[in-house]
């Protein structure tokens, strides 16, 4: 009973290292940095809801991050609407299917599901490949059926195959180089992904810092809590003591 235990409890492993194999590089995450938070929102509504949706999260939550109805409307709704609205998207999913081949996938809780790391690595591992219909691949997801959308901002990386021989053995590596400049340097790109994945980081748990600070404040009442009790019962023992 006690190995049939151990099985179960090993199966989530397996499962996760049969999904991984690829060096995840960390995500810049910072959900007190508002202006992160912001530029997110921004390049999420211009590049990302036009295909993907997050249908768990409202245009209002937004103002959790300093942004205005205002702002709101003006900046990131740009099909019109309520600020109390669902962020959805505007193609249909039989049209998705028929272009991409699959219905894109809502992004709500995506950075839950995949974590930070691996949305910030992918987002910077797309590469040419003629041999796909979209003409990209990436990395991290192999025969991917997203096209690379940002492109033009990151510029064109190909993946180059090096053979080098350590101590009269040959290995072959891959890594991905860039052969055709975007409009920004790879610098501005990694901080341009690195405030998305905040985003999406954010809204797939948009109250995750409240909970911090009333997890806090509860441990802090338990703590004088226990400390005035244990006095009580001091006082209240003394005498037998």
């Amino acid at each position: 009973m006690k190995k049939l235990l151990f099985l179960f409890l090993l199966i989530p492993l397996v499962a996760f290292a049969d999904e991984g194999g690829v060096h995840l590089d960390t995500a810049p995450v910072n959900l007190h940095d508002m202006g992160s938070l912001q530029r997110g929102a921004r390049d999420f509504t211009n590049y990302c809801l036009s295909c993907h949706s997050a249908q768990n999260v409202r245009y209002e939550l937004l103002r959790n991050i300093g942004l205005t109805n205002k702002e709101i409307e003006k900046n990131l709704m740009f099909a019109g609407g309520k600020v109390g609205d669902k962020m959805k998207v505007a193609m249909r999913p039989e049209d998705a299917a028929k272009w991409f081949g699959i219905d894109p996938p809502d992004l709500g809780l995506m950075a839950r599901v995949k974590s930070p790391d691996w949305i910030y690595t992918y987002l910077r591992s797309f590469y040419k490949d003629d041999k796909r219909p979209t003409g990209w691949n990436n990395t991290v997801y192999p025969n991917v059926a997203m096209p690379h959308v940002l492109w033009a901002l990151q510029g064109v990386q190909e993946l180059k195959t090096e053979t080098k021989t350590i101590d009269g053995e040959k290995v072959t590596t891959q890594k991905l180089v860039l052969v055709k400049p975007g409009t920004m340097t790879p610098v501005q790109y990694d901080q341009f992904v690195g405030d998305l994945v905040n985003y999406l980081t954010y809204i797939s748990e948009p109250y995750h810092n409240k909970q911090i600070e009333i997890g806090t404040v509860v441990l802090l009442f338990l703590g004088i809590l226990f400390v005035l009790v244990y006095m009580l019962k001091k006082e209240y023992w003394k005498d037998i003591h």
